[in-house]
């Protein structure tokens, strides 16, 4: 039972920690005083001071991705509540758990129109999958259950609760607890759709498997990979789905995505029969996979898949993905499939790529001799955040990855600037690993102010700027649709003072062969450093060029 003279803010706090809640991220207001000491009070949670509540959402957002508990973001009612938006909507396109909490003005006054009254649970309900106001003391423990259940259960994604000044600061009930933390019970997928899904395999010419984030998040790489090596089945991923088959697997494809036809799309021209495992539509538009709608798809996922023209499953199997894949293994048996694609080739164009990058001194650096570098420094269970440009392009493509959430994306809203904060949350999440946040000049500005956070909370981290003076990817796209590109360049301040004016360690590479031992250095001495390197994206066309003249006979 809670003590009688317990504050609704503080019983907000016991619930919290019922919930296992370990960080929560965000900036005190006027109106949210009483939660944000309820928390720093906690024995079991640490608030994380953050300089702006979008950079709180983003590590709230990464952090709940990696661990696959909820993470919690907190704010203050009107503008810093408006601040959160955009990392609580990359979470739930992302399908990232987040329970976003913020303040609200009182009830004697949010009927009307009044200083910073905003609609707010108005304003979050199309991003997320449930928002409500706590209007009274007795709907507390009931309304926290419930988001994180909402946040956490099936398909993860975000849940919002707005909480009234007034609210906040009265006395809770009595006999009134925190409900405890659910168990969520897995579903079993139907054994005739399993029988039809082996079958089709079966009498497929040239089966592929495309795995998307839901096997990353369901923990199934394992058995993933499993089906792959003993059927021999080429597996191809989204981006979100990297590192769910390890790239040095003979049957890794690499990843789907990219906005021209890439290599790994060449297998799936001849495939007959599409697995598609842990995909979501918001991770890249099906027809990139399936642009004559010729192709018999087996949809396998926690939920049904939405309706496109390109992707109408003839089989869909919603059940829990470690189940469904264990099913298929049993009713497929021991014998090899039919004849597959040969993926061998298709590794070897991108192995190629790789390696040519790695042996080129050209500076600026080419993108590929970054990507290059950047593998060579991390360790294979190191956490790699990619922002959104240009940037996410060459390392989507080209990065070697073999643990699955260890390439990091924003790709279902694929927003800029998520990269920074989403690094601070992936260091908490795991900080036994380390962490790279790879950032384009544009979005690195965009939240560089937590820079300071990580510093002062004495959270160890890297940034590699890649230094081009511009919004790389749409000059990129400019250049590809118009033939010119206009608006896109700016000036960049001394990103070596910049850094080191934040208590950072600040580097500027100067010649090809410093990036890695640069890299090396910062990754290893446990603190926040900040490298700018300077990157060549001629490259950009030239690789648009090759791609248009690819052709491959599997």
């Amino acid at each position: 039972m809670q003590k009688e003279s317990q504050t609704v803010a503080e019983f907000i706090v016991s619930c919290l920690e019922a919930e296992g809640v370990e960080y929560v991220f965000g900036i005190p207001g006027e109106e949210n005083i009483k939660l944000i000491r309820a928390i720093t009070a906690s024995e079991k949670i640490r608030f994380i001071l953050v300089r702006h509540e979008q950079a709180a959402s983003f590590m709230a957002d990464i952090y709940g991705r990696l661990t696959g508990k909820a993470g919690v973001c907190a704010a203050t009612l009107g503008p810093g509540a408006i601040n959160l938006l955009l990392g609580v909507a990359d979470a739930q396109t992302d399908s990232s758990p987040l329970v976003a909490i913020s303040a609200q003005v009182g009830l004697n006054r949010i009927y009307k129109e009044s200083h910073q009254i905003v609609d707010l649970v108005s304003m979050f309900k199309p991003v997320t999958k449930w928002a409500d106001t706590v209007s009274s003391p007795h709907a507390v423990p009931e309304m926290i259950r419930k988001a994180f259940s909402v946040a956490q259960r099936e398909r993860p994604g975000a849940a919002y609760l707005a909480v009234p000044e007034d609210v906040e600061a009265m006395p809770m009930p009595e006999g009134l607890a925190p409900f405890p933390a659910g168990c969520e019970s897995k579903s079993y997928p139907a054994p005739e759709l399993v029988g039809k899904a082996a079958r089709m395999l079966r009498d497929a010419r040239y089966p592929v498997i495309l795995a998307g984030h839901g096997v990353a998040r369901g923990g199934c790489a394992p058995a993933l990979n499993a089906l792959a090596e003993r059927y021999r089945i080429p597996v191809a991923t989204t981006f979100m789905g990297k590192g769910t088959i390890s790239d040095r697997s003979p049957h890794s494809l690499g990843v789907m995505g990219f906005m021209r036809h890439d290599y790994e799309n060449f297998a799936f021209d001849q495939a007959d029969v599409i697995l598609c495992v842990g995909y979501e539509l918001q991770e890249f538009l099906p027809q990139k996979m399936n642009p004559h709608q010729d192709k018999k798809i087996i949809h396998i996922n926690t939920f049904a898949s939405d309706i496109d023209a390109c992707y109408r499953p003839e089989i869909s199997i919603a059940s829990d993905i470690g189940l469904a894949l264990a099913a298929l293994t049993d009713a497929l048996g021991e014998a090899p499939l039919h004849a597959t694609p040969n993926e061998s080739k298709i590794r070897a164009l991108k192995q190629d790529e790789l390696d040519q990058g790695r042996a080129d001194d050209a500076f600026p650096l080419k993108p590929q001799r970054i990507v290059a570098d950047i593998r060579a420094a991390m360790g294979d269970k190191d956490i790699v955040l990619a922002d959104t440009g240009a940037i996410k392009m060459w390392m989507a493509r080209l990065y070697p990855t073999y643990e699955p959430l260890a390439c990091l994306t924003s790709n279902g809203l694929s927003t800029m600037a998520f990269a920074l904060p989403g690094a601070i949350g992936a260091r908490l999440a795991c900080p036994d690993r380390k962490v790279l946040a790879v950032m384009g000049d544009g979005a690195f500005l965009m939240n560089s102010q937590e820079i300071e956070t990580a510093v002062r909370e004495n959270i160890p981290l890297v940034v590699l700027v890649w230094v081009d003076g511009s919004y790389g990817l749409i000059k990129w796209k400019m250049d590809i649709e118009e033939g010119a590109h206009d608006t896109v360049d700016f000036g960049n301040p001394d990103f070596v003072q910049y850094a080191r004016s934040f208590g950072a360690k600040g580097y500027h590479i100067d010649a090809a062969s410093e990036l890695l031992p640069t890299l090396e250095r910062a990754l290893n001495d446990g603190g926040v450093s900040v490298i700018a390197c300077p990157v060549d994206y001629r490259e950009n066309m030239k690789l648009v060029k090759k791609l248009g003249e690819l052709t491959i006979t599997l």
